[in-house]
């Protein structure tokens, strides 16, 4: 999808991302998010920390040059996992996986994971499209579901 493009994350990004990561029906989506997602201070710590991280491969997706989420690669006891918010209006337009097939191609580290809620079908098609195979699954804390669920873990290469 040529009209979905990633970029480094500028501070004028941060009030748009804030209200997209905050959205109800996203964050129940996503299930593994922030312990409150209205909490301001505490995106602002986390953003500073994401974008100062020589670790982490943070970049903004937009699409059709508007800013639409974010996507990235960060390491975990060793695993490189990738992660991606698509803002909902997003949703459903090819944009996700438009998204995690450029930041593919930034970062060559195979094997790469991914988790997802094990009800999130729409991101657990985004990533078998890429090529994620289910690996297993395990039972975590979701803070926006206040509750344990299961969440499968995905692998490629």
């Amino acid at each position: 999808m040529a009209d979905v493009a990633l970029r480094p994350i500028d501070d004028a990004d941060l009030d748009a991302l804030f209200d997209q990561m905050r959205d109800p029906e996203s964050v129940r989506m996503a299930a593994f998010t922030a312990a409150d997602p209205d909490d301001r201070g505490a995106f602002d710590r986390h953003m500073a920390k994401l974008r100062a991280s020589p670790d982490i491969t943070l970049r903004a997706v937009t699409h059709q040059g508007r800013l639409v989420g974010t996507i990235s690669s960060f390491v975990v006891e060793g695993d490189t996992e990738v992660t991606y918010w698509v803002d909902r209006s997003a949703w459903g337009r090819g944009v996700a996986s438009a998204a995690l097939g450029l930041l593919l191609d930034l970062v060559p580290v195979r094997p790469l994971y991914a988790r997802a809620a094990s009800d999130n079908a729409g991101s657990l098609r985004v990533l078998h499209k890429a090529g994620f195979a289910i690996v297993g699954t395990e039972v975590s804390y979701a803070n926006a579901r206040n509750a344990e669920i299961e969440e499968t873990v995905l692998r490629l290469g």
